[in-house]
């Protein structure tokens, strides 16, 4: 469990409903609700729909079905993150206005060509191709209708926070590196703002004081973290918690076919099995 939870705390579950949840959805929802019960604090719920190419009504149903089944409970309305993409807007402008973001042309294919042709650089690495690309010419590309995605300068975003880090209760004091995630997309044409900006500028709008979530995360808390600095949004405190694994020692996740809460009920497991299974026996 969290060592040290703070009296009073407040977490949250933030699934997307892009599927049907599983053992690890379970793992994440029941680490979060007893870090907050535990210490006298709240549990939110946080439908994170911004993938409207993949998310589905449907799923959030399900999702909302399944924790309750679990008896997962939690505090207030869920919020949902499709409704709010206007304040996703404010905050993209606000940067902009900072001269942090840039437009972004690259496809796929072009990233995958610059990183090879720069040895060395990671795969996962942007190469800041677009960023030195004249504001003439991105201006007539976006008039001519070119796709682009909106990335942040995170060099320049850097240099104006200074020297960064976090706390986990789990992993101790850590310090940022968010360069070492390059230019991320904040974003796109089909989806209007990032992971990367709508969790942290919902955690700051909830008043979400203790961030848990899986450890294969832990290196984009140094993204948020600095959006946060930026944004001057409050610093939670964060808890990454171990993943777990499927019978081949990898991580259990929907495009992996993983077994589901619903096909586990189906199949007659009762709801303590399935926390049992989630590592949390006994009562949520």
């Amino acid at each position: 469990m969290v060592p040290n939870t703070p009296p009073g705390c407040v977490t949250r579950f933030a699934p997307s409903p892009t599927g049907l949840l599983h053992l690890g959805h379970a793992h994440a929802a029941l680490f979060a609700h007893r870090a907050a019960r535990q210490a006298g604090g709240r549990f939110l719920l946080r439908i994170e729909d911004i993938d409207t190419t993949r998310s589905r009504p449907a799923f959030a149903e399900a999702l909302v079905e399944d924790l309750s089944w679990l008896g997962l409970d939690w505090d207030g309305v869920p919020r949902i993150q499709s409704g709010h993409f206007p304040q996703y807007r404010r905050t993209l402008d606000t940067l902009a206005g900072s001269g942090l973001l840039y437009p972004c042309f690259c496809t796929r294919g072009d990233i995958a060509a610059a990183v090879a042709a720069q040895h060395g650089t990671p795969a996962h690495l942007y190469p800041g191709t677009c960023r030195k690309l004249p504001r003439s010419q991105a201006e007539a590309r976006i008039a001519a209708g070119l796709p682009y995605a909106l990335r942040l300068d995170v060099a320049r975003a850097a240099a104006l926070t200074g020297p960064l880090g976090f706390t986990d209760l789990l992993h101790g004091p850590r310090r940022c590196t968010p360069e070492a995630q390059g230019d991320v997309v904040l974003a796109r044409k089909d989806i209007p703002a990032s992971y990367h900006l709508c969790v942290t500028h919902d955690d700051a709008a909830q008043g979400v004081t203790l961030v848990t979530r899986g450890a294969d995360l832990l290196e984009a808390t140094d993204v948020h973290r600095l959006l946060q600095a930026l944004m001057g949004w409050p610093e939670p405190l964060y808890a990454h918690h171990a993943l777990i694994a499927g019978p081949d020692g990898k991580r259990l996740a929907k495009r992996d076919q993983a077994p589901t809460l619903r096909a586990l009920r189906e199949s007659g497991v009762s709801a303590a099995e399935v926390r049992a299974m989630a590592g949390f026996g006994g009562c949520p």
